[in-house]
């Protein structure tokens, strides 16, 4: 393995690029692939999105999603086709291209001529292909951009034919004429779906409007509220509920007569007597008068009028009203007259509705089943496709009916039959594209028979798996459940045609299901499946030329029709693929947003329930939005977000995806981004990981440094360790498989960074830190080649398993550790998912979870008392119930207890209550809502509960309490310190989370004084080591100087614990007076006052020493030539030269040594590496 650098040196986003340098030089994904084509399918459909704008985070938060899964599902062997897809007709492009030709008129573009349209629309489908699979490549994610469909494409259009004949053979279409929402902007009606997508809260106009009415003796008038003035020029009729109670009142000052609803008596406007003033509209706030200008409080509206008359609204039906305007006067005979219907409320306006039929989809049914008009006849629409009122209102002709409003309010005053004009802010639906307001109008529409599959869509939806949950059976639910016909076909150009040939005379349709039949019938030849390419073509009729030809309609099909005929489509099936969707469908996993709810995924429902009967997909991930900061939404123009190309320089990708993985938008919740939330990712994920591998690598390359053979790890099968540490982490990496395994089949992809990141803090916090004496060679070479083999085998599984949710930075670990490592894979994504293997030690996980829980008491004990862990204590004390935990604390795991706390000595002890007493109480957030009104008197008997009860209880697992079954979670033992006779709280203490106590023996100990210096020596040493940059791997020698008068007393410090020193720093601490004179000295600094002694350290480079007797020996006491001997070897390269003695097992031949004999050097008789090699020896030899 190859050195690595410092995590503060490490470039996340740098090592990504190399890494997507190094996928690019093997084509992994491709190689991939083929890898697994022998493999069982998982069929994902990818939702196409626009390529009309750049990427966000929305889209890097759902490809990510999507990568993740389909990563998982290939190293869980299966082959997974990923083919990205575009969507590339509809409203988005039109809409686009109408803003850049300034087009406002739909006759601008016929007469631009529909091919030159189509082809601009062509040319900016793809504008930024480019920057899409840049910004996607560079997130990690492995889809084929080179194989993508397009929804433009020749295949896939053909395949959207064959699903609408399918439809259309099954009865399931049909020509309606319908009120639908429609945009003016986009010249087009919407689908439900799509006119839900975008309200806002927008203030409106609301005025009141009265219908004389005809022959009333009263001369009283119907007053009606609306807020679409512009519909009232198209006013046939005024609908009441037959149930309410309606009354007619007479204005007390203007002696006005009206009619409305009784519980609505009250919206009717105030008016007082004024001079030379009628009919002014007294709900206009800019024109009455400001409340307290006169002194005069505001009349209630109540007491301004008297009913003269209660009548049921059944009874005012069939009454005739004079028409607010003249332009539907040939309708006199049926319309404008009363008509009643439930759909009359009283929490708005009136209770008198006007409705204008082509206007309102509940204007249109009532005025069809009161035969106002007929169905099927040629309703007479006002407002063209622009939004512009036709020539049929005269006044008003070729304005913008929104902008008419104002006029139309003034005509509706000058007539007299103004009385109320206001404002009030209101939910108001806007094109999701053009972003202009719906208006809801009458058009001739292509439906398909939603409403008919309606229960089989409801069964389908159950077999379908959804994370989060709640959003299938609710929202999915909800909106399947009130699901109406959906209009599929769009009065538009650049889009899916629609495959109908109709004759003249409408007795004769052909519904084209693929090229061929086109083709075969028309004698044509067809390339391209756009209007501009097939309008032209004419089927000669069936029935004889004298029948004439079969034209197209004009229409083309939704967008959403194309996409929820993708998992068909995209593979160009029936055409192709028969064998492969059949054996496939429904597909294994779709992932989006929350929006789609009503977009994709209803319209692959739909679809795929009316072609075959079943869902579409078998799993799906819903994420929710992903906002600014701010908790708004990103914009651009607000500048209020990070660019995802700042975030992933700036932190990498990997720490991007795992960000909005771990976040409430998996479960379909909003996420504020949070950069620092990226940040956070980096330091609190990946730098440990970090941290941890190359803490492996660094003493692998040690052994190495050190003379022994090249670190090669033991495999996991075979490797057999009898340190309970290593049984540990191999039993938590064999939970950290079977947990990531177990979310992933069940697509929880949240859950699975928490569990990392506990697993990564055990990994470094407790693995690598208790063990770090085994992993740097203390404790032999056997026993470290064990811990690294462990700390090998563990960091290489947790890569393969976490490979899916960051390729990157697993690729990088996985491509330094492959080196020591024969037959191993060429990437770690073409590895499996490891699986489970023997069975998980739970208990040692447990009394692991137990032990850093006890040592975190004790740390809190110390703590509460000012004692440091570098103060050593006598004795601890850990009281439990459970005999194996115990053994596990007081044998396998209790040197690690000891050294963490400092402490000399531990007593394991069962009696609970020799330390503690314990009472109960009850859990009243479990108990509370299943016990109700007895909770009362089962909490008092808990709190009741003898000692031996509670042992009792503990034991049993269980406990009858006023009839009611206690368990273990609803009852809290709690264990309170109880300490022994005659000591105090400042000689002993306890801590406990109520499952362990630990007690701590606070008493000083002279005799543990020594051990305490020895710490606070060894702590000035590592922080000097740290202070100049050394790495763990660095070899230096350490001397120590006294710089007190009297140096007995540290003297003998050092002396006592000088094996507890060398332990720690490696090395045996020397005294300074033995520092060789050609030492470099790397740092040194002075101390005062640690422990009431004063001293200096000093750091130097490894020096040669010399056996100054045993050279002049070689050379027959020549001091001349041991001079010359010596002077050379200094000059050597220290490292190369110990490499060569350790080469020659020690022994060297110098003759390279001008005039002078040449001679046999033994390290440890003639040299010594380090002065602490001649200390060591000296030390045996005496």
């Amino acid at each position: 393995m190859e050195d690595v650098c410092e995590g503060k040196d490490y470039s996340f986003s740098t090592e990504e690029e190399k890494i997507l340098s190094f996928w690019s030089q093997i084509d992994a994904f491709n190689n991939q692939l083929k890898r697994t084509e022998n493999c069982p399918e998982y069929i994902f459909y990818d939702g196409p999105p626009f390529a009309t704008g750049l990427p966000h985070y929305g889209h890097i938060l759902a490809g990510t999603i999507k990568d993740v899964v389909t990563r998982y599902q290939t190293m869980n062997g299966h082959h997974v086709t990923r083919r990205f897809g575009w969507d590339c007709h509809g409203l988005p492009v039109e809409n686009e291209i109408d803003n850049a030709l300034g087009i406002k008129r739909r006759d601008e573009i016929l007469k631009m001529g529909i091919g030159n349209y189509n082809e601009h629309c062509r040319s900016i489908v793809t504008r930024y292909v480019e920057e899409w699979e840049k910004i996607v490549t560079r997130t990690g994610r492995w889809i084929d951009f080179k194989n993508d469909y397009k929804t433009m494409d020749l295949k896939f259009m053909e395949s959207v034919w064959w699903v609408f004949a399918q439809l259309y053979e099954k009865g399931l279409v049909y020509r309606g004429f319908k009120v639908m929402p429609y945009s003016t902007g986009c010249k087009t009606p919407l689908s439900n779906f799509e006119a839900s997508q975008n309200y806002k809260l927008v203030p409106d106009v609301e005025i009141m409007v009265t219908f004389p009415i005809v022959g009333d003796p009263d001369k009283a008038a119907f007053v009606a509220w609306t807020t679409t003035p512009w519909t009232l020029p198209s006013n046939l009729a005024l609908c009441v509920n037959a149930n309410f109670v309606y009354v007619k009142v007479r204005n007390k000052h203007s002696r006005k007569i009206y009619v409305v609803a009784e519980s609505q008596l009250l919206s009717l406007p105030t008016e007082k007597p004024k001079s030379n003033v009628t009919n002014r509209p007294s709900g206009d706030s800019k024109k009455s008068e400001t409340k307290g200008s006169s002194g005069e409080k505001t009349e209630n509206p109540a007491d301004s009028y008297e009913v003269l008359e209660k009548f049921s609204g059944a009874s005012l039906v069939g009454k005739k009203y004079e028409p607010l305007f003249e332009y539907f006067r040939e309708f006199s005979d049926v319309a404008f007259k009363v008509i009643a219907d439930n759909f009359v409320t009283d929490d708005s306006g009136t209770g008198i509705v006007h409705c204008a039929p082509a206007f309102g989809e509940d204007d249109y049914r009532v005025c069809i089943e009161n035969q106002i008009i007929s169905k099927g006849e040629n309703l007479i629409v006002a407002v063209d496709d622009d939004g512009l009122f036709t020539r049929k209102i005269v006044d008003f002709c070729g304005r913008y009916v929104k902008d008419a409003d104002k006029d139309i309010i003034e005509a509706v005053k000058a007539k007299g039959r103004l009385i109320k004009l206001g404002t009030f802010t209101h939910s108001y639906p806007f094109c999701w594209r053009s972003d202009t307001p719906l208006i809801y109008r009458a058009v001739p529409n292509w439906f398909v028979r939603v409403e008919q599959v309606k229960e089989q869509l409801l069964e389908n939806n159950k077999q379908t798996y959804w994370v989060p949950d709640y959003v299938k059976d609710k929202r999915f639910h909800n909106w399947l459940e009130n699901a109406r016909d959906w209009a599929i076909s769009r009065s538009r150009f650049w889009g899916t045609p629609l495959p109908i040939w109709i004759s003249e005379d409408g007795e004769e349709i052909i519904v084209m299901d693929s090229i061929e039949k086109l083709q075969r019938l028309s004698g044509k030849k067809v390339t391209d499946l756009h209007r501009h390419h097939i309008d032209h073509i004419e089927i000669p009729s069936r029935r004889g030329p004298q029948f004439g030809v079969l034209r197209r309609v004009e229409d083309v099909l939704d967008c959403w029709f194309e996409s929820g005929s993708m998992p068909y489509a995209y593979i160009h099936y029936p055409f192709e693929n028969t064998e492969l969707f059949e054996k496939n469908f429904p597909g294994h996993f779709v992932a989006e947003g929350l929006d789609q709810t009503r977009g994709w995924f209803y319209t692959l429902m739909v679809l795929s329930t009316a072609l075959f009967g079943k869902p579409a997909f078998r799993n799906l991930i819903c994420n929710g939005l992903v906002l600014a900061e701010d908790g708004k939404k990103m914009s651009k123009r607000l500048k209020n977000y990070p660019s995802p190309v700042e975030v992933i320089n700036d932190y990498g990708a990997d720490a991007l995806r795992l960000y909005l993985i771990n976040s409430p938008v998996v479960r379909a919740e909003t996420l504020r981004f949070k950069k620092g939330g990226v940040y956070a990712v980096v330091k609190d994920v990946f730098l440990p990981w970090y941290n941890a591998y190359r803490f492996l690598v660094q003493n692998a390359k040690r052994l190495q440094i050190e003379g022994c053979a090249p670190f090669v790890p033991t495999d996991l099968a075979s490797l057999k360790s009898s340190n309970v540490l290593d049984q540990w982490i191999q039993s938590a990496t064999g939970s950290l498989v079977h947990f990531v395994r177990q979310e992933m089949e069940g697509y929880r992809l949240y859950t699975v960074v928490p569990y990392l990141l506990k697993f990564l803090d055990n990994l470094t916090n407790i693995y690598v830190r208790f063990n770090r004496k085994r992993l740097k060679g203390r404790t032999g070479e056997d026993d470290c080649r064990t811990a690294l083999s462990t700390l090998y085998n563990v960091l290489l599984t947790s890569c393969k398993v976490m490979a899916p949710f960051t390729p990157f930075f697993t690729e990088v670990l996985y491509q330094n550790m492959r080196k020591v490592c024969d037959g191993s894979e060429e990437s770690i994504h073409y590895c499996s998912i490891p699986r489970e293997e023997g069975k998980r030690g739970e208990r040692i996980e447990e009394s692991v979870v137990r032990m850093m829980t006890i040592i975190d008491l004790g740390r809190n004990i110390r703590e509460r008392h000012n004692k440091p862990l570098k103060m050593p204590l006598k004795e601890m004390v850990v009281v439990h119930p459970d005999a194996d935990f115990l053994d596990d604390i007081a044998g396998k795991l209790r040197e690690y207890v000891l050294e963490e706390l400092n402490v000399r000595a531990l007593v394991a002890c069962n009696d609970t209550l020799k330390y503690s007493s314990l009472h109960a109480e009850p859990d009243f957030s479990i108990l509370g809502k299943r016990l109700g009104k007895s909770m009362d008197i089962v909490a008092k008997e808990v709190k009741t509960m003898s000692q031996d009860d509670i042992l009792a209880f503990e034991k049993a697992g269980e406990v009858i309490i006023a009839g009611h079954c206690l368990k273990l979670t609803d009852i809290k033992v709690v264990r309170d310190f109880k300490r022994p006779d005659g000591m105090t709280d400042k000689e002993i203490d306890a801590a406990g989370d109520g499952d362990v106590l630990v007690v701590l023996d606070l008493r000083p100990d002279e005799s543990l004084f020594e051990a305490g210096v020895a710490r606070e020596v060894v702590n000035r040493i590592q922080k000097l080591r740290k202070k100049v940059g050394l790495e763990p791997t660095d070899l230096v020698e350490v001397y120590f100087e006294s710089l007190d008068e009297d140096k007995a007393a540290i003297e003998q410090v050092l002396s006592s614990q000088e094996n507890y020193i060398k332990d720690a720093i490696g090395s045996p601490l020397l005294s300074c007076s033995v520092m060789p004179p050609h030492a470099v000295v790397i740092d040194e600094e002075s101390f005062h006052g640690i422990s009431n002694f004063n001293f200096k350290i000093s750091l130097t480079r490894p020096a040669l020493y010399f056996n100054s007797k045993a050279i002049l020996a070689l050379y027959a006491g020549n001091t001349k030539f041991a001079q010359r001997l010596q002077t050379y070897l200094l000059s050597r390269d220290h490292s190369v030269l110990k490499a060569e003695l350790q080469r020659r097992h020690g022994e060297i031949k110098i003759d390279c040594i001008e005039n002078q004999p040449p001679v046999e050097v033994t390290l440890g008789k003639h040299v010594f590496l380090t002065m602490g090699d001649y200390y060591l020896t000296e030390r045996t030899d005496q």
